[in-house]
Formats: structure tokens, C-alpha cells, sequence
């Protein structure tokens, strides 16, 4: 099958990218820049597709950011230090992110006469983010066939299992977890406790695998975290 991936170079959609490739799917990425704080993630994402030989594409969409600026990742708001299922993590929603990029990746594979494009979202992405539901993904699969002639299937693969799974896969699958790259905050060393840090670290304790990110200094140990119930 051949694959356009959403790619961001974040734990998930690394993990799905080494499942495709062992399943031997034919893969591109996608990478789109929307004004994010934590661009850093792009030159984590064309280093992995630069280790497993796989395209790698990028959209500038930073035209869009005046229409994204109420999200704390995209505009002048401070990333919240809180876990997903604080209030404070609202903010980080990008508005109708999921679909702007999987509007784009359709055009790129229908016009490339791909078979599908893909995502990695997850269980635990629907506690903060609307299209990250199951509902989204459905709706959108039906809007993307009556598109055009050519059939593109929208893949999620992960969308029913949470973080901690996807950590106890990915590491059957070899992912290196130290070179993909989290944290909202972009800064040279992933913060640990933003929204998505705190989820690595929570992940990667519930299936008791070894957690290879340095995190900076003043960051709230595991223990700490866990005592606070995850909350920074």
C-alpha cells in the first residue's frame, strides 16, 4: 500500500512510521509548519526519515497563523505546565488542525495516486482534542471519498489504544524514542512538564520501559509527578 503519513517526528507518529515500514508499505511524510512553537520537531522528523530512507515533504502553512493565534502552541499565550486533563490544556487546541492537514495530504495522494494517508492520534488525544475522535476521523473518511474519483482510505491505526501502549510497541519495534521529539515548548531540552511531556513521562512509566529523554533541570522528577498525581 502506498502511505502519505502526517508526520511530526513526536512519539506516535514515529511509532506508526516504523509499523508501516515493517508491514512494507510504501511511506512519504508530511510535515506542515502552522506557526508552532515547537518547530524543533521538524529536524527530529527529517532525521528519522533520513535513517529509514523515506521521503519527507513540508507545507508551510504559516499564512493560516492569524486564524490560529487563540491556541497557546501557535500564539502569544505561554504553554500551559499542566496535564491533559487539566483546564489549563485546553489551549493548546490548534483550530480545525487535523483537518486543514488531512485536507492537504488527501490532495498530495490523490494526486500522487497513493492508497491512503494516515495519522497517529490516540485514545488519550480525545480528552483535549475534538479531532482526535473517532466521530472526527469517520466524518472525515466519508468526506474524503466523495472528494474525488480516486479512493484515499484515512488510516488511524492507534486511535483505540492509549500512549502506554503505543510506548510498549514502539520499543517491539525498535523506535528510538531519544531522537523524536515532544514538548510543546520547542526549547533545547524537552520542558517535562507541558501537557505532552508529562504524557511521555506518565507512557513510558505505566509499561515500566525506560524513559531516554533528558529532561531540563527544573523539571518535576517522575516521582514528584506521580505523588502530585501528574500534575507539575
Amino acid at each position: 500500500m502506498k502511505i502519505l503519513q502526517i508526520y511530526s517526528g513526536g512519539m506516535d507518529s514515529t511509532a506508526l512510521l516504523y509499523a508501516f515500514k515493517k508491514q512494507g508499505h510504501i511511506i512519504e511524510t508530511i510535515w506542515f509548519d502552522y506557526g508552532q512553537k515547537h518547530k524543533k520537531e521538524q529536524l527530529h522528523a527529517i532525521q528519522i526519515c533520513k535513517n529509514l530512507e523515506i521521503p519527507f515533504n513540508k507545507v508551510d502553512l504559516t499564512s493560516l497563523n492569524a486564524f490560529l493565534s487563540n491556541s497557546s502552541l501557535s500564539g502569544d499565550n505561554e504553554v500551559p505546565n499542566a496535564h491533559y486533563e487539566d483546564q489549563e490544556a485546553i489551549s493548546t487546541i490548534v483550530p480545525n488542525r487535523n483537518m486543514i492537514m488531512l485536507s492537504i495530504a488527501s490532495a498530495k495522494a490523490i494526486n500522487d495516486k497513493m492508497d491512503a494517508i494516515a495519522f497517529g492520534c490516540h485514545y488519550g488525544d480525545r480528552v483535549v482534542y475534538p479531532d482526535c475522535r473517532l466521530e472526527f476521523t469517520q466524518a472525515l473518511q466519508t468526506a474524503i471519498s466523495l472528494a474525488d474519483r480516486h479512493m484515499i482510505k484515512l488510516l488511524t491505526p492507534f486511535i483505540d489504544i492509549s500512549k502506554a501502549e503505543i510506548v510498549k510497541l514502539g520499543n517491539e519495534l525498535n523506535v528510538p524514542w531519544q531522537d523524536t521529539w515532544t514538548c510543546y515548548k520547542g526549547e533545547e531540552l524537552h520542558c517535562g512538564q507541558c501537557p505532552t511531556c508529562i504524557e511521555r513521562r506518565e507512557a513510558f512509566y505505566l509499561v515500566k520501559i525506560n524513559d531516554p529523554t533528558t529532561y531540563q533541570s527544573n523539571a518535576p522528577t517522575t516521582e514528584e509527578l506521580i505523588k502530585n498525581k501528574w500534575r507539575p
